[in-house]
């Protein structure tokens, strides 16, 4: 534990920014198993297809409410009023494609829901049930992607899934914890003592 006068540290991408620092230290890495966790980060890491994650965490409040909760059967049944209300709200990013793709995964995402009992147990089936701790001492050696997210976004998208390309995959099995990338001076990296 640090002292009053040591900083604490934390992966270099979360910077200074408290809302960055508050998600690294308490969502990013932790393992989820839970399905609205699991589908609100599926909507909100497509959203954030060619944009900062911070972009997107800043307006999550607005996806919440956008959204209604992230309630997939609700989204799964938008239809083109929805999808003009979405363009029109400004809290959110304004996309006409992600937003489609926001709704084609709520379909997709019930789909497997049916199939596997849960969406939990479709992505954690990938590495059965457990984390996978890597041992990075530097964020240049994080990789964007990698033979597991290949594999999960090619399944996917097989299943109907879209803006869900292996970099996206990576991110969100990063931020879903299945798999861990905290670097290894970060004081959230799991040592054994």
């Amino acid at each position: 534990m640090a002292s009053p006068t040591t900083p604490i540290k934390r992966c270099d991408w979360c910077g200074d920014d408290p809302l960055y620092q508050h998600y690294h230290d308490t969502e990013w890495g932790v393992p989820s198993y839970d399905d609205a966790t699991l589908f609100e980060y599926l909507i909100l890491e497509g959203a954030q297809a060619g944009l900062s994650w911070i972009t997107i965490l800043r307006r999550r409040d607005g996806y919440r409410r956008a959204f209604e909760g992230f309630d997939p059967a609700r989204i799964a049944a938008y239809g083109e009023t929805d999808i003009a209300r979405l363009l029109a709200d400004s809290g959110i990013i304004r996309n006409r494609k992600k937003i489609e793709s926001a709704i084609n995964n709520a379909r997709c995402f019930l789909a497997v829901q049916a199939d596997y009992g849960s969406f939990s147990n479709y992505l954690w089936g990938y590495v059965d049930g457990q984390p996978r701790l890597n041992r990075y001492a530097r964020h240049a050696d994080i990789p964007a992607t990698t033979e597991l997210s290949d594999t999960i976004s090619k399944a996917m998208k097989k299943r109907g899934f879209n803006f869900f390309g292996s970099t996206i995959c990576y991110a969100y099995l990063q931020s879903m914890g299945v798999v861990n990338d905290h670097l290894t001076s970060c004081h959230c990296y799991p040592h054994s003592d």
